[in-house]
C-alpha cells in the first residue's frame, strides 16, 4: 500500500493551479463536448504536484448519472490500478459545488479532499438548477423534534468536514489567504475565469427554454 501524501501547498498555490486547470483543461472540454448541456466538468489531480491525472465533463445525454463528478470517477478508474494513484492521494477539483448523487460517490470512491468553483447559489443562478438544493432538502433534511421550518432551513444541506471527505470553495481558499493584495488578485483571478462560463451558461439557459 502506498504512503499517504498530504496536502503541503498554500492556498494561493492550489487556487491558482485550479484556475488553470479549469481554463486550461476543463473549459476546452466542456466547449467540445457538452454541446448545449449542463457545462459541469470535474479534475482529478495529485496531492503531491498537483498533476491532472484525469479531466473530464458531464455525459447526462447518456445516462443520467454521468454527471461531471461522476463520469470523472469513472474515468479514473478505468485506468490500469498501477497507472494512476490511490483516491486518498489525490485532490478532486469540480467545477460547480457537487449535488448529493456526486458527494456520495466521492464517499464510496475513496477521494478525501475536494475543491469546487461555482456554489449551489451560483449554479441555481446562472443556470436555473434547484435540483441541486431541492434534492438535499427534500431527500436528505429531516425535520428534528422541536424543529420550525425557520429553524430547519438554517441548517446545513450537508457536513463539509466529515470522515468521508472535506470541501472547500475556491472562494473560502481565498479567503484563507493571509496577504490582502493577494486575495484581491485571486478574487479578480477567479471571477475572470467564472466568467468564461458565460457562453457555456448562455448555450444551455437557451436550450432549456427550448
Amino acid at each position: 500500500m502506498s504512503k499517504v501524501v498530504r496536502l503541503a501547498h498554500e492556498p494561493s498555490v492550489l487556487v491558482s493551479r485550479l484556475l488553470t486547470l479549469a481554463e486550461t483543461q476543463i473549459i476546452p472540454k466542456l466547449r467540445e463536448s457538452v454541446a448545449g448541456g449542463p457545462p459541469f466538468g470535474a479534475a482529478i489531480s495529485t496531492k503531491e504536484h498537483l498533476k491532472p491525472v484525469t479531466v473530464s465533463t458531464n455525459h447526462k445525454r447518456e445516462p443520467p448519472l454521468l454527471h461531471g463528478e461522476t463520469n470523472c470517477i469513472r474515468e479514473f478508474f478505468l485506468q490500469a490500478k498501477d497507472s494512476r494513484p490511490e483516491p486518498r492521494n489525490c485532490i478532486f477539483f469540480s467545477t460547480h459545488q457537487p449535488c448529493s448523487l456526486c458527494l456520495s460517490g466521492l464517499a464510496w470512491t475513496g477521494f478525501p479532499t475536494i475543491y469546487y468553483l461555482f456554489t449551489y447559489q451560483e449554479t441555481s443562478d446562472l443556470l436555473g438548477i434547484p435540483e441541486d438544493v431541492d434534492i438535499l432538502e427534500e431527500v436528505f433534511r429531516v425535520r428534528a423534534p422541536g424543529d420550525t421550518d425557520e429553524t430547519l432551513r438554517a441548517r446545513p444541506l450537508y457536513n463539509k468536514q466529515n470522515k468521508y471527505f472535506s470541501t472547500t470553495s475556491i472562494s473560502e481558499l481565498i479567503d484563507d489567504i493571509p496577504y490582502k493584495e493577494e486575495r484581491h488578485r485571486l478574487r479578480r483571478e477567479a471571477e475572470r475565469v467564472k466568467s468564461l462560463w458565460e457562453p457555456l451558461n448562455h448555450v444551455f439557459v437557451n436550450r432549456k427554454k427550448g
